[in-house]
């Protein structure tokens, strides 16, 4: 047999065996949410065909709502008229989809670097991805989180690396969709490109627009009330919500401190911005991508751990930045295992160890364990410049900083570099 067939069936097998334990492993672990997000979805898009005002419904016995804004109610309209078997199905697949688009363009450049066959990289990181909580708390809950990623994703990683005219599209639909994503809007302008950055804004008020203008009602609502009403998204102590709002409510949930949180949310805005910046000037889009990512989880009042896919960018670039390392060097050590000890933290639930008692020195470090992963996402994730010449036109040092996966590449360690070249490495994690 050559040695291709013989190589070819090692990895197959080693695919199903790996996918044989991630399966093993979430009918011990996985948590079953019955898609009670997606319910409330349901629910309350029924309702509002129905004559009832969409940000009136609560699912029964809970103080749960539809908490999105109206845009996000136009494009999940058509559930409405499904039946449930059918939402739950087209949520599960366009989850697995984008999920698939997404990891496939930030692992894709590793597998052609490192030498590997690119659907074993890929079917790899898949069966990893699935047990990874966050991710399966999504496809569990029926969450619209992967969707966001990609919009966010397409723009950052294939559009504006390109200079499209339409990049920023997908980060205005976004926000559109949800707030949150918003930040990479600031993101755009913090890093000087307007034109996405308008493009962006643009679209994010054309679909609020539309919205407002098919739905006022609904819009009205959403606006001048549902938007504030913080009671429709649960407590924020609960040791789901992994921000920074959570963690110092955690610390008193009777009269959590609004000036603790303002003071970390304003540091942690502060290293975001020098690290962004520094990130798009190195030509590191996707890491730019994965800091704002960690930045939105941050910031946010409110990060369940479903949200906590946003993540996802950050340890796949661990990887990526491990491997490209020399390999016997004690960089490439490091980012291995900080990347293995971050993932291994975030399939294993170890938060909810503290569910019911999140008080005491261990209680504080170990319900937190999420945010302090974030918080080394944010400081220690490398940046780096592609290996480019420093010859040639600017916009062809621009089209070489990026593959086609959108993942800025570092130099070959066995090569040497041309006179005159630099590598700049950032990030608390980039030793030698």
């Amino acid at each position: 047999m050559a040695q291709g067939a013989r190589r070819a069936i090692a990895q197959v097998v080693a695919v199903v065996v790996l996918a044989v334990a991630v399966a093993a492993f979430l009918s011990e672990e996985a948590v079953r949410h019955d898609f009670f997000d997606l319910e409330v979805y349901h629910g309350a898009l029924t309702f509002w065909v129905h004559g009832g005002e969409i940000y009136d419904f609560l699912r029964a016995g809970t103080q749960y709502g539809f908490t999105y804004p109206p845009f996000a109610a136009l494009v999940m309209l058509p559930m409405a008229y499904l039946p449930w078997h059918a939402v739950t199905t087209v949520s599960v697949i366009a989850t697995v989809v984008t999920s698939t688009v997404v990891i496939w363009w930030l692992v894709d450049p590793i597998a052609r670097r490192c030498g590997w066959t690119r659907w074993f990289a890929l079917a790899v990181a898949l069966c990893l991805a699935a047990a990874y909580e966050p991710m399966r708390e999504t496809v569990s809950f029926g969450q619209v989180n992967m969707l966001l990623v990609c919009l966010v994703a397409v723009d950052l990683l294939r559009l504006l690396p390109e200079r499209s005219r339409w990049a920023g599209v997908g980060i205005g639909l976004a926000t559109a969709t949800k707030l949150t994503p918003g930040i990479f809007i600031v993101y755009l302008l913090l890093t000087g490109r307007w034109r996405a950055a308008f493009t962006a804004m643009g679209a994010a008020a054309g679909a609020t627009l539309l919205a407002g203008a098919l739905f006022p009602d609904a819009s009205r609502e959403f606006w001048t009330s549902a938007l504030w009403n913080t009671d429709r998204v649960g407590e924020l102590a609960f040791i789901s919500n992994q921000s920074l709002r959570g963690m110092v409510a955690r610390l008193d949930p009777a009269d959590p401190s609004t000036v603790t949180w303002l003071v970390l949310v304003l540091a942690t805005l502060a290293v975001w911005a020098w690290r962004s910046r520094a990130a798009v000037a190195a030509g590191d889009e996707a890491t730019g991508l994965a800091l704002t990512g960690v930045t939105m989880c941050l910031v946010s009042p409110v990060t369940w751990v479903h949200h906590l896919v946003w993540l996802l960018p950050a340890l796949i670039l661990l990887v990526d930045n491990g491997m490209a390392a020399p390999a016997r060097g004690r960089r490439r050590a490091v980012l291995l295992a900080a990347a293995a000890i971050g993932y291994a933290f975030l399939i294993s639930r170890i938060v909810w160890s503290w569910d019911e008692d999140f008080t005491g020195v261990d209680a504080f470090l170990g319900s937190n364990a999420y945010v302090w992963i974030s918080l080394g996402l944010l400081l220690g994730l490398p940046i780096r410049r592609p290996a480019t010449s420093s010859r040639g036109t600017p916009a062809q040092r621009r089209k070489s900083a990026v593959e086609a996966g959108g993942v800025a590449q570092l130099p070959q360690p066995h090569r040497a570099a041309p006179a005159g070249q630099r590598q700049r490495v950032g990030g608390l994690l980039a030793v030698r």
